[in-house]
């Protein structure tokens, strides 16, 4: 064997930040089990992988810095998948007035695009509204400094650099929220025992917990029925809502409507019961919609607390499918995060699943990323995720004394003794390598299968030293279709 081959044999052994497979992947594979796929297709590389002192090796470093692709590895299925990389288009930022002093105008928790509108029509929303954190006798108390925000559907258009809001749907009841005394919903938590203490901008006073409050994540839009669809944090839940921010009904989990009364927005139990195992502000982060109406996705940010606490550190993240006639769900998939241990100083707790496009029934386009900005970001990463071959676990790893172990207790070994293929997952975009410089790339959607959108979540600017707002959306273009 010449030096040459060596060397790119040995280099996927240094690939410490990009998820490939080190020896220890590989010993149970062969050189005719490995599979190729470039885009999504299969391909037969001209070299194939090669053995030495009996442990399999993949040339994928010199493959990747050759064709300048992204190259992802999935130890499940022995699977090298080789994308292409997109190219930035465009640049638009949010230069809207101050709510108030010192709190600057959020959008972009979230993010869709409406078949039929221009391109440069997009929905988002902006999560619970400002809030901070106050250390009071040595405890955090959460604040809302403007008690008064509704959580809100923003419809905003980009255009000469700038992110402009058109229009605006506040969400409301169909008649008066108590906690308000108007139409209108707070961003308070809900539940009085469950979720975090409200507290004034000052942290001295408690304020009233709204149980129609939310904490809005991810938005989708239903064709069928032209209404939205968010998901919400502190439920975890998914609210139903029409256009004009007038909200229907909400997905809860079995026995959550126990803990709480809303008789204006009817609660359906829908979700199982080990969703209310969430980590506090770790709930429902994302939902999609498959552009014929019928099914939803749901994904938590986090693992859920299955048992308890010492899973904020478990790599598997639940995402859900519903039937949407009738709200029904229909299966439950593993979604693994990116091991942490290769990156600095990022724990594994701290890397979140932030939003989602459902391209159809098997694909996804799911949006994960770390903690970091600037210089010290690390992964901040665009997925095409493929639910075609992967385990439905609905039901089946909730509770560790049916099933041994919980879903978020298992390693990717025991992921494997059990046989439970999580979703596979190819890179679309990394926005490290563009320098993307924002935390929370927190919405994401894709207008004509090529064109890939993402905007980051400001937090209202709280805390921020800069005039600047702080919100920024990215256009890119694939060199090829998702579809």
């Amino acid at each position: 064997m010449n030096k040459k081959w060596m060397m790119t044999a040995a280099a996927v052994l240094i690939l410490a930040n990009t998820s490939i497979a080190s020896a220890a992947d590989l010993e149970d594979s062969t050189n005719d089990t490995i599979k190729y796929s470039n885009n999504g297709q299969t391909i037969i590389p001209s070299t194939p992988a090669v053995n030495l002192d009996s442990k399999l090796y993949l040339p994928i470093r010199a493959l990747s810095e050759v064709s300048g692709k992204y190259v992802d590895w999935d130890e499940f299925r022995s699977r090298v998948a080789l994308s292409d990389k997109p190219v930035l288009t465009g640049k638009y930022e949010l230069k809207a007035r101050n709510l108030a002093d010192g709190i600057k105008m959020g959008v972009g928790s979230s993010l869709t695009h409406i078949p039929g509108d221009p391109e440069n029509v997009f929905y988002s929303t902006a999560d619970r509204g400002p809030n901070g954190q106050i250390e009071v006798d040595g405890k955090s108390r959460r604040t809302f400094p403007l008690q008064d925000y509704v959580p809100t559907i923003y419809k905003i258009k980009i255009e000469n650099g700038e992110i402009k809001i058109l229009e605006e749907f506040p969400l409301k009841l169909n008649g008066v929220n108590p906690v308000t005394g108007k139409s209108t919903i707070s961003g308070l938590p809900n539940i009085d025992g469950r979720d975090e203490v409200p507290y004034d901008a000052k942290a001295e006073k408690k304020l009233k917990y709204d149980p129609y409050g939310l904490d809005i994540e991810g938005i989708a839009y239903n064709s069928k029925d032209d209404t939205f669809w968010i998901s919400d944090e502190y439920g975890p839940s998914i609210v139903h809502v029409k256009r004009d921010g007038t909200i229907i009904e909400r997905i809860v989990p079995q026995g959550w409507a126990a803990q709480v009364q809303t008789p204006l927005v009817p609660a359906r139990k829908k979700l199982p019961a080990v969703y209310n195992k969430l980590r506090q502000n770790r709930g429902a982060e994302s939902v999609g919609i498959t552009p014929d109406g019928k099914y939803m996705f749901m994904a938590m940010q986090n693992a859920l607390r299955n048992p308890d606490k010492a899973m904020d550190n478990s790599r598997q993240v639940r995402i859900i499918k519903f039937d949407l006639a009738t709200l029904h769900p229909v299966a439950e998939y593993v979604y693994v995060l990116e091991d942490a241990s290769p990156y600095t100083g990022l724990a594994q707790g701290d890397i979140v699943l932030s939003d989602m496009v459902a391209i159809n029934e098997n694909t996804l386009l799911i949006d994960e990323r770390d903690k970091f900005s600037g210089d010290k970001a690390q992964l901040k990463r665009i997925f095409e995720v493929d639910l075609s071959d992967a385990t439905n676990v609905l039901g089946k790893y909730d509770d560790a004394s049916l099933a041994g172990q919980t879903l978020e207790q298992m390693s990717q070994q025991d992921l494997k003794a059990q046989a439970i293929l999580p979703v596979s997952k190819r890179t679309v975009l990394d926005a490290v390598e563009f320098k993307f410089p924002y935390e929370k790339i927190e919405g994401v959607s894709l207008v004509n299968g090529n064109t890939l959108v993402i905007i980051n979540d400001n937090d209202f600017g709280i805390d921020s030293t800069t005039p600047a707002n702080g919100t920024e959306l990215w256009t890119f273009k694939l060199p090829y279709t998702i579809k």
